[in-house]
């Protein structure tokens, strides 16, 4: 008896097991639910028609479950054939102990579609920012995918889950910028969007590794990192022309190689728009150039820049929704592709306002006119600078400059459109070697003070002389006192203890009183008033060295010794000028020997180039306006010959000067038979021999061309200042 218990038993498990093999393999074939699915499907959409073969009753031993399913079904929306390769269909096992057929789940594997297809399906639904998105922006494409469909008792769809492949996709994403082999894995259900394993490339781009999840809540939450390797270089750069037009310094003379993690947050409402973002990176530049639409000029560089490039660099950015965004970089980078140097890049920047921390060496050739610093090319300087940025404004913070021992200091330094707003101070400390140049501050407070123990004011002179049309200091009104013990001026000559009080305004002097000491005995005078009712100024100069007041003045090249008188009145655009140099020498003057040769006075030529040509007075009568210089007169008379010239300077530089030269010994003969009263009368006599010679200077500068004529009589001008001159000497 348990013999056979045990047999039947035994038949049974057998039997069921057999059973069991042939339902989740073989299957049994039935046509008995095929209108039931189809049913079931028009019941749930009527948009919907399908159409079955053969239908396979089988069993999921994983999860214990009847399913029908069915291959190759003809499946239609509003009349297009949709792709499926497989359809399985979940039934409820007690449902069928009932005979009331109830369906749990629905599984549906498509066949590999292409884009196309799915653009058509699309197009057959309601419209939205998605479907617009996939019709218009995706070209290319296949898709292979497979969704559950979880069912209530009457057939509403309470959950579902989706996933598949996509691969050999292209997308238009801005600016005509496609992206192409695109390819991911993806997952879905109700609430989440899970996208793995993205990877595309585009020109210059490749991204790779990347992953994205999308989140439903009140709207819909996007979040994803990936990485991408940059190479824009001139073979692709025309893709990107739209993008860097925003970025106007930038010309399409490019070269950028990168590697980046890319971090993204999106959040949308419920039609699609971005209503929170934040996107960040983090990565490497591995080299880079960039060329500028406008070299950067500077009076403080002897080279223009006209562009940068970088190299193993550092970058991290953010630029988020909460405009709290920045920009992190260092590394390497040159200005010349020779040298690279090392330097440090943070900006924090909030809507429109800026920080800005940059900390860099500096390599390149270096002047600094008006304290006469040179830095020689290849020396390393190191420059940090802070500044703070809004719309109408700029703060800088502070600007620290080192060199070696040298030392520039400046801070909270205040500039917006209009020009200079505010300073601290100024701090300035340079050497030569081991020289001290300069040892000063300069504080900006209800006056501005200067004061220190050296000022190197060699190149002062040639400073000032640099024309500008921009006053930046225009909105400056203070009283200002400088006091400095030692400077050095042009020429080697040091004057001590200067002091001035005065006061500027609209960044201009109008008031100056000032001395200075030049030892043994020899001092420096300035004095400057305003006239309130005619808005003039009266400048007085007083120089007992008059070599370091006009060093910068060609003209004056040679001149020694001497005592300098200088008086000027001073409007707006114009000033009346009269310059007075009583008792000096002329030496080694290159031009007063040219004219001199040419004019066939070779004494006098060599006395010139030796021990110099001596002169009892020189004055000089002149006007300004505009840039233009009138020579009214110029007349200077020595023991050896004397000069009477007139002439003009325009703006651009070019020059005209015209005059008569005379030997003094031919003057002196003719002062000799003028009577002291009456008319000017020149005897025949004197027509003889030659007084000298006229002669007439034009051109630009370094390009001046001299011609001379010989005269027989000179004119009653110079007779006239002749005669004056030798009243005075009696």
């Amino acid at each position: 008896m348990k013999k056979l218990l045990f047999t039947i038993t035994l038949i049974l498990f057998l039997l069921i097991v057999s059973l069991a093999l042939i339902l989740s393999t073989v299957g049994f074939e039935t046509n008995r639910f095929n209108e039931l699915i189809s049913n079931k499907a028009k019941e749930n959409n009527k948009d919907i028609s399908l159409k079955l073969d053969k239908v396979k009753f089988k069993l999921d031993i994983k999860n214990f479950n009847l399913f029908l399913e069915t291959k190759n079904p003809q499946l239609t929306f509003k009349n297009l054939i949709v792709p499926i390769s497989n359809i399985k269909v979940y039934l409820n096992f007690y449902s069928l102990i009932d005979s009331k057929s109830k369906i749990e789940k629905i599984n549906v594997t498509s066949k590999e579609i292409n884009i196309d297809q799915i653009k058509k399906i699309i197009i057959k639904t309601k419209p939205s920012n998605l479907n617009s998105l996939i019709i218009n922006k995706i070209k290319d494409g296949k898709l292979i995918a497979n969704l559950e469909v979880y069912l209530k008792e009457n057939l509403e769809i309470y959950n579902f889950i989706a996933k598949g492949e996509v691969k050999e996709m292209s997308g238009n994403i801005i600016n005509d910028l496609v992206l192409k082999d695109i390819s991911f894995n993806f997952f879905a259900d109700s609430s989440d969007v899970l996208i793995k394993n993205v990877k595309s490339k585009m020109n210059g781009l490749i991204i790779k590794n990347g992953n994205f999840q999308i989140k439903r809540n009140k709207g819909i939450d996007l979040k994803s990192d990936f990485v991408t390797k940059i190479d824009i270089n001139k073979k692709n750069i025309t893709y990107y022309e739209k993008i860097l037009k925003k970025f106007n310094f930038i010309n399409q003379e490019l070269n950028f190689n990168a590697e980046l993690n890319n971090f993204l947050s999106l959040t949308f409402d419920k039609t699609f728009k971005i209503t929170k973002y934040n996107y960040s990176n983090k990565g490497k530049i591995n080299k880079s150039f960039f060329k500028f639409d406008k070299s950067f000029k500077s009076n403080f560089l002897e080279k223009e820049i006209d562009n940068l490039r970088l190299k193993d660099s550092s970058l991290e950015t953010r630029y988020a929704s909460d405009k709290n965004n920045y920009i992190f970089s260092n590394g390497q980078y040159s200005i010349d592709n020779k040298n690279y140097q090392k330097y440090d890049f943070k900006n924090d920047f909030l809507k429109e306002n800026s920080k800005i921390d940059l900390n860099f060496e500096f390599s390149q050739k270096l002047n600094i006119d008006f304290i006469n610093y040179k830095k020689k090319e290849n020396k390393i300087a190191n420059i940090e600078l802070t500044i703070h940025t809004s719309k109408d404004e700029k703060n800088i913070k502070k600007i620290k400059y080192t060199e070696n021992k040298s030392l520039i200091i400046i801070e909270k330094l205040k500039i917006n459109q209009k020009g200079f707003v505010s300073l601290k101070n100024i701090k300035v400390k340079t050497f030569s070697k081991n020289d001290l140049k300069n040892d000063f501050t300069l504080k900006f407070k209800k006056k501005i003070i200067i004061s220190g123990n050296k000022y190197d004011a060699k190149n002062l002179n040639k400073y000032l002389n640099q024309r500008s049309n921009n006053n930046i200091f225009q909105r400056v009104d203070k009283d200002i006192e400088i006091d400095i013990k030692n400077i050095e001026t042009p020429l080697s000559k040091k004057l001590a203890n200067f002091k001035l009080i005065g006061t500027i305004e609209k960044g201009k002097f109008i008031k100056i009183s000032s001395k200075g000491d030049f030892g043994n005995n020899k001092f420096l005078d300035i004095s400057m008033k305003r006239d309130k009712k005619n808005n003039r100024k009266f400048l007085e100069v007083y120089s007992d060295l008059p070599q370091p007041i006009l060093t910068e003045y060609s003209f004056f090249k040679g001149l020694k010794e001497g005592v300098l008188i200088f008086s000027s009145i001073i409007e707006q655009n114009s000033s009346s000028s009269i310059l007075v140099i009583d008792n000096f020498k002329v030496v080694n003057a290159p031009g007063v020997v040219k004219l001199l040769s040419l004019a066939d006075f070779g004494g006098l030529a060599d006395l010139a180039e030796g021990e110099g040509l001596s002169f009892e007075k020189l004055e000089i009568k002149m006007d300004t306006n505009k840039g233009f210089l009138n020579l009214r007169e110029l007349y200077a008379v020595g023991p050896s010959i004397s000069v009477l010239m007139e002439g003009y300077k325009e703006r651009d530089g070019l020059t005209s000067l015209r005059g008569t030269l005379v030997p003094a010994k031919n003057l002196n003969k003719l002062l000799s038979k003028i009577p002291l009263i009456g008319k000017i009368i020149i005897p025949k006599d004197i027509g003889e021999g030659l007084f000298g010679v006229s002669f007439k200077i034009k051109g630009m500068p370094g390009k001046m061309k001299t011609t001379i004529n010989p005269i027989k009589t000179l004119t009653p001008r110079f007779i006239t200042k002749a005669l004056e001159k030798q009243k005075k000497s009696k």
